[in-house]
């Protein structure tokens, strides 16, 4: 029986069994169910947060945690999917649309965030869950993992900005002083100053390399200024808890298991974080998603569900 909805599963998510193989995916066997889409908005740990959930009731809980400049629409490549077979939640985080704009004093962290998303799962019963997680919400997951190890079945984390990790060699802490001189400081002066545009620039061409934000569509930078609000409140926060410091020890004290990914044409500097998690969580499962950037899993999407499925599949 696991082997046929392996491969039912493989197929609902758009690829051959192969995910060691790139190419053209494999035609579906049938169509795609189809799923209310309708959103909804409810209050967990003091905070109004948009989600849904879809597929079926009785199915394992598989969560999607979005990372910065993003939302539940980040997994849209994923959600329907994944509900073929599991009980599926989107949701966008704390401060990040279309959730209320609202100034409530408290420090964006990975601690806030999983503080919010235990409470969304022990208020829609759907704990313990498979976490997947990308950029600050794979933060996000880690950190709910360290706390609430009792809510997480699984975790897929895919290039959390866990930059502490890379002070462990002299490579490592290079990357991450050239990411605060270059990136996170300039956009953060740029808030401070009020200048949302400049802040969203510098912020957006450190993940995706330099002029693309200028090169963005009317449509896409629309939405990319969309986020000033949430990555105001991220710039803003305070170093120390925005980036807070996990120790190699605490990581090898998880037991869930862990899946890593990141992406074939990421920064290097998120390659080098992945390297660091790999060893001290003493996991050898890390997987490169061909041809995608940050986040791999809008850039594959095709092979990153193959990978996530079968992972997800057998814990």
């Amino acid at each position: 029986m696991r082997i046929l909805v392996c491969c039912l599963l493989v197929v609902a998510c758009g690829g051959n069994p192969a995910p060691e193989k790139t190419g053209p995916a494999a035609p579906a066997a049938r169509p795609l169910r189809t799923f209310d889409r309708t959103l909804h908005a409810t209050s967990f740990n003091g905070t109004r947060l948009t989600y849904r959930l879809i597929g079926d009731s009785g199915a394992a809980p598989v969560v999607f945690v979005h990372g910065s400049l993003g939302d539940l629409r980040s997994w849209n490549g994923q959600e329907t999917q994944f509900a073929q077979i599991y009980r599926v939640l989107v949701y966008s985080r704390r401060y990040h649309p279309p959730n209320p704009q609202v100034d409530d004093d408290q420090i964006y962290s990975p601690k806030l965030h999983a503080e919010d998303l235990a409470a969304m799962l022990l208020t829609l019963d759907i704990a313990p869950a498979h976490v997947v997680g990308s950029g600050y919400g794979a933060y996000t997951a880690l950190a709910l993992a360290l706390d609430h190890p009792q809510l997480v079945r699984s975790l897929v984390l895919a290039e959390p900005p866990i930059f502490p990790l890379l002070t462990a060699s002299e490579e490592g802490d290079a990357a991450r002083r050239a990411f605060y001189t270059n990136s996170f400081d300039p956009a953060r002066a740029a808030f401070a100053r009020g200048d949302s545009v400049a802040g969203l620039r510098a912020f957006y061409d450190a993940m995706n390399g330099r002029g693309r934000f200028d090169q963005l569509s009317p449509s896409a930078r629309a939405d990319v200024l969309a986020h000033a609000f949430e990555l105001r409140h991220e710039l803003l926060a305070n170093r120390e808890q925005y980036f807070p410091t996990v120790s190699c020890a605490e990581l090898g004290r998880i037991t869930t298991p862990v899946l890593l990914v990141r992406g074939e044409r990421s920064p290097r500097m998120f390659q080098l974080i992945s390297d660091e998690l790999a060893r001290c969580l003493r996991s050898d499962t890390t997987i490169v998603i061909p041809g995608a950037a940050h986040p791999p899993n809008a850039g594959n999407p095709s092979f990153y569900n193959q990978v996530v499925a079968r992972f997800i599949m057998t814990h």
